[in-house]
């Protein structure tokens, strides 16, 4: 199926791994060059190993395997200067810029009465202010062009709260919030802005004791209470943790013309998740 996204250029933010990885890798296949973008350093409030540049080439590897072209583009989020410098080196590189993915984030767990004032502020600039900057330093050229699609990373606790994480909840309901009033700034353009809305995704995000004990519901917990947890965060019958791929196809969806009518949209790719009755509810395994 022609998805009209041969021969147009991508830019994806968080790329060195995990859905990241997966959406540069689709959005290749679909005859897209991809402009790969991750950290080269830590976020220290982070509990978990970022993704480094190793990662980041790898991922340029499995791009240029589709046959197209890629680039590694090591940039902070948090820096403005880069990412220009980025889609800067982008457009001279790949002559065009006409898909991007603001993906990077982290996520950490804590209450909120007990969040340092560094949690809560790295927790912003990363995923909210990441998110910004990144479509900041690209709009000027859509806006040049009169086309493009534009795809956020918010998370199923862009639209409902989530206990324990009160700024990582906080952060993707703003990424939902810009990407309304982008949406509405942009549409005169013709640049679609829309967003996806991941539900328990199998990456490395979620892979660290914390998150094993939030899962198992007690200190302790293990790899496994993490994988038997995850079926109760989706309806549909053998979800447990999604596939990367599952919000990889979402992006190829809102990237090409399948969705050329689509913009403003908070796209939930969740198993089902937000239509639990609450997450009590026994898990549906296969």
């Amino acid at each position: 199926m022609d998805l009209g996204l041969e021969g147009k250029v991508a830019l994806v933010t968080g790329a060195g791994r995990g859905q990241g990885r997966a959406m540069a890798v689709r959005l290749a296949e679909a005859g897209a060059d991809v402009a790969c973008l991750d950290i080269d350093g830590t976020v220290e409030t982070a509990p978990y190993p970022l993704a480094g540049v190793e990662d980041l080439t790898e991922t340029a590897q499995l791009v240029e395997k589709t046959g197209r072209r890629a680039l590694a583009l090591a940039a902070d989020v948090r820096s403005q200067a880069e990412l220009d410098e980025a889609v800067a080196q982008t457009l001279t590189d790949f002559g065009g810029l006409d898909v991007v993915v603001a993906n990077a984030g982290i996520w950490a767990l804590g209450a909120f009465w007990e969040l340092t004032e560094t949690q809560w502020t790295q927790m912003q600039d990363v995923v909210l202010g990441g998110v910004w900057r990144t479509v900041k330093a690209a709009t000027p050229h859509l806006i040049s062009q009169q086309s493009g699609s534009v795809v956020l990373t918010s998370s199923v606790n862009g639209l409902e709260g989530g206990p324990g994480f009160a700024h990582y909840t906080a952060a993707k309901h703003g990424v939902i919030g810009f990407m309304r009033a982008a949406a509405q700034e942009l549409g005169p353009h013709n640049v679609r802005v829309n967003a996806i809305c991941p539900g328990f995704m199998d990456t490395q995000m979620n892979q660290w004791p914390g998150a094993y004990d939030m899962m198992a519901g007690h200190p302790g917990g293990t790899a496994q209470d993490r994988a038997d947890g995850a079926y109760h965060w989706s309806l549909l019958q053998g979800r447990g943790a999604l596939p990367v791929e599952a919000t990889a196809d979402a992006v190829l969806w809102l990237a090409g013309d399948l969705s050329r009518h689509v913009t403003g949209v908070a796209l939930p790719v969740d198993g089902g998740h937000l239509v639990l009755p609450g997450l009590n509810t026994a898990p549906v395994r296969p």
